[in-house]
């Protein structure tokens, strides 16, 4: 059997300053460290977390007097901003990721132009929740679709002013096909200049299809409720490979192994490197294999704290 180790795959530089973040909080003001809702999204970086004393939480409640916090990756809303700010909060720190920060000036924008936007993601997750939060025009409106059948049941204001924005781990393919549905629907909605799909997403989407070329069954290291991990494993199922969400080693299952020539791997943009290592040790103790990294775009971008 041959591994072959999709490129790029692993943390993008949003996650790695959000984790980084957290780290030197802990390091600078000591433990405990109150996190508004999960850092990211990654079990092993949760639970290794709460062991320096990073405790996470779901409302301000949660948070003691005095006590240092920081909203996650995903971003808040503007509602949980200001009650944070009004409170009796002592740190408050942002680790919300650069690239969703831009959809939330575009929301904003919208907002302070009483244009309608219509946001395409999924309604329950943080940073949907945390994007819709951006829009405070009561004359107006913000709408959250997931998919083309959804765009039948939009009833907007006016339809000769509408934004559209993203959330930024969504499936490329799907997405654009969204897109194109709406701009049939709605001939004067407007949209960003470049796709709110952010780089690590879209970069780690053409991975796995490069990859799925060769492998037989891919195997994505990410957890169940990461966006990206889980649109992983859509595209290579939507190009008719097998494919199978792992948070670790732990989850593989042998007969899942049974006369596989090529096995591709790849991770979540929130998974750090180790469980990916994990995964490999395990394979090549089941059987004899080598390992073929592929060849995939390099990525430079860095965000400072």
């Amino acid at each position: 059997m041959q591994i072959l180790l999709a490129n790029p795959r692993g943390f993008c530089a949003g996650v790695r300053r959000a984790i980084t973040i957290v780290e030197q909080a802990v390091e600078i003001y000591g433990a405990p460290i109150y996190v508004y809702h999960e850092i990211v999204h990654n079990y092993y970086i949760i639970n290794n977390l709460k062991k320096i004393g990073v405790i996470f939480v779901k409302s301000l409640d949660e948070v003691p007097e005095n006590s240092v916090l920081i909203f996650s990756a995903h971003g808040v809303s503007q509602k949980i901003k200001k009650e944070a700010k009004n409170s009796n909060i002592k740190i408050l720190l942002d680790a919300t990721c650069p690239l969703v920060k831009k959809i939330h000036m575009e929301v904003k924008k919208a907002s302070r132009n009483g244009i309608e936007a219509v946001l395409i993601g999924h309604v329950n997750h943080p940073e949907v929740q945390g994007t819709i939060g951006q829009y405070e025009n009561k004359s107006g409106g913000i709408y959250t679709i997931s998919s083309i059948e959804d765009i039948s049941k939009l009833i907007l204001k006016n339809e000769k002013k509408i934004n559209f924005m993203t959330q930024s781990t969504l499936s490329v393919d799907d997405t654009t096909k969204i897109i194109d549905k709406l701009r049939q629907r709605f001939p004067y909605i407007t949209g960003p200049r470049k796709e709110d799909i952010c780089y690590a997403t879209s970069n780690r989407q053409k991975a796995v299809k490069c990859m799925a070329q060769y492998a037989e069954l891919i195997l994505v290291v990410g957890s169940q409720n990461s966006s990206n991990a889980n649109r992983l494993v859509e595209v290579a199922k939507s190009i008719g490979k097998r494919a199978k969400l792992i948070d670790s080693a732990k989850d593989i299952k042998k007969k899942w192994l049974l006369n596989i020539k090529y096995i591709g791997i790849t991770a979540s943009a929130s998974t750090p490197d180790v469980l990916v290592q994990e995964v490999i040790e395990y394979l090549n103790k089941t059987s004899s294999n080598s390992i073929i990294e592929l060849i995939g775009k390099q990525e430079k971008i860095r965000f400072h704290l």
